[in-house]
Formats: C-alpha cells, sequence, structure tokens
C-alpha cells in the first residue's frame, strides 16, 4: 500500500510563491512517475507536472513558474510554485503513476488527499 500526504498549501498575494511537498510512504515503486494535478471547483482535475527518470514535464500554463524536483531517499516530491497567479487557485493533489507517464488522471496508481492553494488579487 501507498499512501501520499501533501502540505504547504496556504493563501499567497498574487506573484508570490509557494512550495509544496509531498511525503510518500509504502511501496511506492521508486522508478515510476509522480506529478501534481490541480482542481478547481467546478473543473476537471488537471495535470500540472511531474518527473520520471530524471525527465521532467509541465503543463503550458505553468512551465517557467513551477519546478517539480524528487528526493528518492526522503521519498518525498515537490512543487515549487512561483509568480503565483489567480488562476492557479485550486486543490493541488499528488500523484503516484502506474508506470512511467502519470501525465493523464488515468495514468495515476496513488492519490493524495490534497492541499489547498489559494492566490489573492
Amino acid at each position: 500500500q501507498v499512501q501520499l500526504v501533501e502540505s504547504g498549501g496556504g493563501l499567497v498575494q498574487a506573484g508570490g510563491s509557494l512550495r509544496l511537498s509531498c511525503d510518500a510512504s509504502g511501496r511506492t515503486f521508486s522508478p515510476y512517475a509522480m506529478g501534481w494535478f490541480r482542481q478547481a471547483p467546478g473543473k476537471e482535475r488537471e495535470f500540472q507536472a511531474s518527473i520520471s527518470g530524471g525527465l521532467t514535464y509541465y503543463a503550458d500554463s505553468v512551465k517557467g513558474r513551477f519546478t517539480i524536483s524528487r528526493d528518492n531517499a526522503k521519498n518525498t516530491v515537490y512543487l515549487q510554485m512561483n509568480y503565483l497567479k489567480p488562476e492557479d487557485t485550486a486543490v493541488y493533489y499528488c500523484a503516484l503513476g502506474r508506470g512511467y507517464d502519470v501525465t493523464t488522471p488515468q495514468r495515476v496508481e496513488y492519490w493524495g488527499k490534497g492541499t489547498l492553494v489559494t492566490v489573492s488579487s
């Protein structure tokens, strides 16, 4: 079994920064991809960033602003979010894939419970 626990969400003004953390426990299958999704009220859960085999992928809306990183020794994944915009407001979910691609919800094997990020004007 795998458990994913997100932290680091909160309220921040536009232009500010936050760093989200995802602590994983259990059988995490370290070579598999991990990533971040977000879901705003009334919208679908949307891919944000992933990391696998040293490669990173980002949604177009966050390229140049967000950075995903992974500490395999700690089983922790981070999402550094800079230049935040009000449209970034959402619940952010950590995800562990069932393979080397976790860019869609259907590729996700385990989800965290989410952490809320609110960006004010």
